[in-house]
């Protein structure tokens, strides 16, 4: 395909109102299939010409026509210089890891890193330099730790040093070793609700962990394996009530 065809698809794209992504869906095809229409790196085959006829309303005469469209001043050339420099940067994501879901996207590449949260509607872009832009703004490390960083506390108290000594103690002045080793299930299960609050995000939180503690400690004292196993089937109800709670607090869900 030459330049001026695909140039005039893009025109015809963005006349008609279609991102990239709007458009592949409508043809079920991938977005870079799109991509690579516009830069001329593809051809579309006959059954998407016709479509993208029906689409725009046009003939196949006009859809392949190599005539340009006008060149757009003012805010159109500053729309459309605006939406190449997005899609430039799209493309770029494409070169290196691109994750992306209903929640938010993460981006690892020679540039750097990116992450967007969707529901937040933020995003934050890491360099290969001393700064991090957050929302298009520049701060350095120290900038952005002091702005948005948690409070770390808590975490620096020695859970994990009491617990072994708790452990030993245990072991040695009583000679319970078992099922006293249950305590070192309290290390992910205190740094995951410590996390949870921190982070205000109660997925953080390691109930499957906290479930086969109070399982197995009820097995072992009591003796109660079953119905005790009961118990496993509340995990999913759990992350159930999360996720729904989450979904009603976040605004535009």
């Amino acid at each position: 395909m030459n330049i001026e065809i695909a140039n005039r698809l893009v025109n015809l794209r963005k006349s008609n109102g279609f991102s990239q992504e709007a458009l592949a869906e409508k043809l079920g095809i991938s977005r870079q299939a799109i991509s690579k229409w516009e830069r001329a790196e593809a051809s579309p085959d006959t059954d998407n010409l016709i479509l993208l006829a029906k689409i725009y309303k046009i003939s196949l005469d006009e859809l392949l026509s190599s005539e340009e469209d006008p060149t757009p001043t003012g805010e159109d050339a500053d729309a459309s210089t605006t939406e190449q420099t997005n899609e430039k940067e799209d493309f770029h994501k494409f070169n290196g890891i691109h994750l992306k879901d209903k929640n938010g996207e993460l981006y690892i590449g020679q540039d750097g890193i990116s992450a967007t949260d969707f529901a937040k509607q933020e995003t934050i872009h890491i360099k290969d330099t001393a700064h991090i832009t957050v929302n298009g703004q520049n701060y350095t490390f120290a900038e952005a730790h002091k702005k948005w960083g948690h409070n770390h506390h808590a975490t620096q108290f020695p859970i994990v040093m009491i617990i072994i000594l708790v452990y030993v103690a245990v072991g040695v002045v009583y000679n319970i070793w078992h099922p006293t080793w249950l305590v070192f299930l309290l290390i992910p299960i205190s740094f995951g609700i410590i996390s949870a609050i921190q982070q205000k995000n109660w997925n953080h939180v390691p109930y499957p962990i906290i479930i086969a503690t109070i399982y197995l400690t009820l097995g072992f004292l009591y003796n109660v394996w079953h119905p005790a196993w009961v118990l496993f089937l509340t995990i999913p109800l759990y992350y159930s009530l999360v996720h729904y709670f989450r979904q009603k607090s976040t605004p535009n869900s």
